[in-house]
C-alpha cells in the first residue's frame, strides 16, 4: 500500500497544497511549530476520518474557512483508488473514487496507517482509555466487522446510560426499556470482546517477536487483556451469557450511580515483561521498548490480515528514542513500509539507511521539496 499524491485545501495552515510522493520514505524538516505534524495529521485524518490530536473537526478547518479538503491518491496491489474527506460545520463527508461512502465502515481500511508520536511511548503507562483507544482505531482499521459492532455499541451505550441517569434521578420508573437496551448492549459488546481477544493474540505474537530482537533475546513481552467480567473460554455465547449476568448484577448500583459500569469499554490491556508488570514496576527503558514493539508489530499484523503493508507515520519520534531503538525501528521499516517521518534534523537517519529519502523543507506552511546530501 502506497500513498502516491496528497492534496490539501484549508487544512489547518494549509491553504492550497499538493505534493507527490515517488519514494518509500519521506521526510518533512524544519523547526517545530512550522506545520510538519499537520501534513502527518491530515494522511491520518484521510484513512480514519478523524484526528488523533483533537475532537473537534472545526480544528482542522483553516480560519475564517467553511471546509478543509483532504484527498489522496492511493496503491493497492496493482489498482488505485482516488479518496476524498471533505470537512464543515455540519460534518464530513468520505468519497472512494468520487463516490459517497454513507457507511464509515465502507470508506475505513482503504488507507491503513500506523501513527507512532511521542505520545504513544505511554501507551504502558498511560491511562486504560488510552489503551482502548489503540484497540479500536488499530482493529477498526482491519475488520469492518468489529467498526461496526464497536460503534453499535457505542451506540447502544450512550442510550443505556441515558436511561440510567433518568432513572437514578426517578424521571423514569418503566425499567422495560432498560433490558431492551441491556440486551442490545450485549449483544455488540460480546462481539467486540470477542474480536479484541483475537486481535490481542495476534499482537502479542508479533510484538514479542520484536521485542525479543530488540532486547537481544533478554526479554519475552506478554499481552494480557483485562475484562470487566470473567469467563472462562472465548466462546460467543458464553460471554455475552457472564456479560448479562453481570449487568443483572450491577442494575442497582448502575441506576444509582447513573452509567454502564461493566463492559468493553471498561477494559484494559496488562503488559508483562519477564512476568513482571512492565506498567508498575518495568524501567523507563523497558516501558519504552515495550511502546515501541506494540507501534512496530502492527505492521506485519495488518500485512497479515490485510496482504498489504500499511503505511507509517512517524511524527518527531526519532528524538524520544535512544540510538539503539532507533536502529531497530528503521530496520523494520526499510525497505517494505511506505514511511513519512517529521524532524527538526537529520542526525537521527544519516547513514542509518539505505533508500534515498525524499526530503521537504516546512517553513511556516511553506514547503520546498530538497535533494538529499
Amino acid at each position: 500500500m502506497k500513498l502516491n499524491k496528497l492534496q490539501l485545501r484549508n487544512y489547518r495552515n494549509y491553504q492550497n497544497l499538493g505534493l507527490d510522493f515517488p519514494h518509500h520514505l519521506t521526510i518533512f524538516l524544519g523547526e517545530n511549530a512550522q506545520g510538519k505534524t499537520n501534513l502527518l495529521e491530515s494522511i491520518y485524518v484521510l484513512a480514519m476520518t478523524r484526528s488523533h490530536r483533537t475532537n473537534s473537526e472545526q480544528e482542522l478547518i483553516g480560519w475564517d474557512e467553511e471546509f478543509a479538503q483532504i484527498k489522496g491518491r492511493i496503491s493497492k496491489g496493482t489498482s488505485e483508488l482516488e479518496l476524498e474527506l471533505l470537512l464543515t460545520k455540519k460534518g464530513r463527508k468520505s468519497k472512494i473514487n468520487h463516490i459517497e461512502q454513507k457507511r464509515l465502515s465502507s470508506y475505513i481500511g482503504q488507507l491503513n496507517v500506523i501513527l507512532f508520536a511521542p505520545e504513544d511511548l505511554s501507551i504502558v503507562k498511560g491511562s486504560p482509555q488510552m489503551r482502548r483507544r489503540f484497540i479500536d482505531m488499530e482493529l477498526g482499521q482491519i475488520s469492518p466487522v468489529y467498526l461496526y459492532n464497536l460503534t453499535q455499541y457505542q451506540k447502544v451505550l450512550k442510550q443505556r446510560n441515558t436511561y440510567l441517569k433518568q432513572l437514578s434521578e426517578k424521571k423514569q420508573t418503566d425499567e422495560i426499556y432498560l433490558d431492551v437496551l441491556t440486551e442490545q448492549l450485549v449483544d455488540f459488546g460480546g462481539k467486540v470482546v470477542l474480536d479484541r481477544l483475537h486481535f490481542i493474540d495476534r499482537l502479542e505474537y508479533w510484538s514479542n517477536t520484536l521485542h525479543t530482537r530488540i532486547t537481544n533475546q533478554r526479554e519475552r513481552l506478554v499481552i494480557d487483556y483485562l475484562s470487566s467480567f470473567s469467563f472462562e473460554k472465548r466462546d460467543l455465547s458464553l460471554i455475552q451469557e457472564v456479560f448479562m449476568q453481570e449487568l443483572q448484577k450491577s442494575r442497582r448500583r448502575e441506576i444509582f450511580r447513573g452509567t454502564t459500569i461493566v463492559g468493553p469499554h471498561r477494559d484494559d490491556l496488562r503488559f508483562l515483561v519477564n512476568d513482571q508488570n512492565v506498567q508498575t514496576y518495568g524501567s523507563q527503558g523497558q516501558q519504552r521498548t515495550t511502546a515501541l514493539s506494540i507501534k512496530l508489530a502492527e505492521i506485519d499484523l495488518i500485512k497479515e490480515e490485510t496482504g498489504e503493508y500499511p503505511v507509517l507515520l512517524l511524527d518527531d519520534v526519532m528524538s524520544e528514542l535512544d540510538d539503539n531503538r532507533q536502529i531497530h525501528l528503521l530496520e523494520a521499516i526499510e525497505g517494505k513500509v511506505q514511511t513519512f517521518l517529521t524532524t527538526t534534523t537529520l542526525d537521527h537517519v544519516k547513514g542509518k539507511m539505505t533508500v534515498d529519502p525524499d526530503i521537504f523543507y516546512v517553513h511556516q506552511g511553506q514547503i520546498e521539496r530538497k535533494k538529499a546530501e
